[in-house]
């Protein structure tokens, strides 16, 4: 999806945020001179790859489609939640794919899935955030201000959400009682996208429009730091466009993001002070592991930065305009999904080509996860897939 077709004016939608639900903001495409797509701009053909890794799929689910929604699987001990845009909800075993059980949300869903492995939470098209049990039981359902296109997040007994208008809230994990909330002011564009959110401890970590990073008290809705991921540059509105992509990812005392038209970098997690920060595109998220942040671009390109000082590792452009997906380290490889439904595996060391795994043909635009031995990734059309790497 270009980024033309994914801008919302949020200072529209502040005005109508006094509404109980309202429906999705309408495309800005029609404004946008850039919005055609040019030659230069077409997807890099596949070459014939001569794999030096085993990959094979272990077992995929159908779940739903996600229509103009991003859901992503959501790992809970030895199980993956799952949701679709259809309010489709299903719990299955990492290892089988087996399902253990199957529910309806009662409305269609727009956001995935969180949980903390005692309460699952998902949110509804129209505002309404809902919980179930971990045996896919209902509990409670509370309204939020407008749509809710991150998925919330659940730790230290809070419930934390997020509509389209920025405004954040912590509601109690077991009754679903309002507990605070933070209303945050956005520029007048802003990606339409799923910004992240991710626990860290007592405190939550919250990907704000204008490429922020801010980091708040689970209990109170307190904030403890904020800090400038990319910083917007340009003359119009739609040049300083800077959103976070995907979720900030948490590793050891590091929290790393990426940014749209932007940067990429690692912060520190307690005071969310810059270790580094390297300019960088991104509508994606990022990947870390112990010596690597990986990112791809917004042309396609994907980069391996060393965690600890930012230094380049290496660059792989062969899948340009691809529209990758958030990347996943796994062992010797980092895995990336893209707008057919490919997943890629790419040497960490050095970003060669390793092997090659499909699975529907429609785009992989969610976070992938680890379980075990196999790479989960969730694609547009609702098809789970579980790739072992053998």
């Amino acid at each position: 999806m270009r980024i033309s077709s994914k801008l919302v004016g949020v200072g529209v939608l502040a005005l109508m945020t006094g509404c109980s639900s309202m429906p999705s903001m309408p495309s800005l495409n029609s404004l946008n001179p850039f919005a055609s797509k040019s030659k230069a701009d077409q997807p890099a053909p596949l070459v014939e790859l001569k794999g030096t890794m085993a990959v094979r799929t272990a077992w995929k689910l159908e779940i739903g489609k996600a229509g103009s929604y991003q859901f992503s699987p959501a790992l809970t001990g030895n199980t993956v939640v799952v949701a679709s845009g259809n309010g489709d909800i299903a719990r299955v075993e990492a290892a089988t794919g087996r399902q253990i059980w199957r529910t309806k949300a009662g409305t269609d869903l727009s956001s995935g899935v969180g949980t903390d492995g005692n309460l699952i939470v998902v949110g509804g098209t129209k505002g309404t955030l809902l919980a179930f049990d971990m045996d896919g039981k209902p509990l409670w359902k509370s309204q939020l201000s407008s749509e809710i296109l991150s998925a919330p997040v659940v730790g230290q007994g809070v419930v934390v959400a997020r509509s389209l208008d920025n405004r954040i809230v912590g509601f109690d994990a077991r009754t679903g009682e309002k507990k605070w909330t933070v209303q945050r002011i956005s520029p007048p564009l802003t990606l339409r996208n799923a910004p992240g959110m991710v626990v860290s401890g007592s405190d939550v970590i919250i990907a704000q429009p204008a490429g922020r990073l801010s980091s708040f008290i689970l209990a109170t809705g307190a904030p403890r730091w904020d800090v400038e991921v990319g910083v917007a540059r340009g003359a119009t509105e739609l040049e300083r466009v800077t959103d976070i992509g995907g979720t900030p990812v948490l590793f050891e005392n590091d929290v790393c993001a990426v940014s749209y038209q932007g940067r990429v970098g690692c912060f520190d997690v307690t005071t969310g002070s810059a270790r580094w920060t390297r300019d960088l595109s991104s509508e994606a998220g990022v990947a870390v592991d112990q010596r690597f942040v990986f990112v791809p671009d917004d042309k396609g390109a994907l980069f391996a930065f060393n965690r600890d000082t930012g230094a380049s590792a290496w660059k792989n452009d062969k899948l340009a305009f691809r529209r990758l997906s958030t990347p996943l380290s796994y062992g010797r490889a980092v895995a990336v999904g893209d707008y057919q439904g490919i997943v890629h595996f790419l040497s960490r060391e050095d970003g060669s080509f390793l092997a090659r795994a499909a699975t529907d043909g429609s785009p992989i635009v969610g976070t992938p996860v680890v379980a075990g031995s196999h790479l989960i990734f969730q694609t547009q059309n609702g098809t789970v897939t579980a790739i072992a790497v053998e």
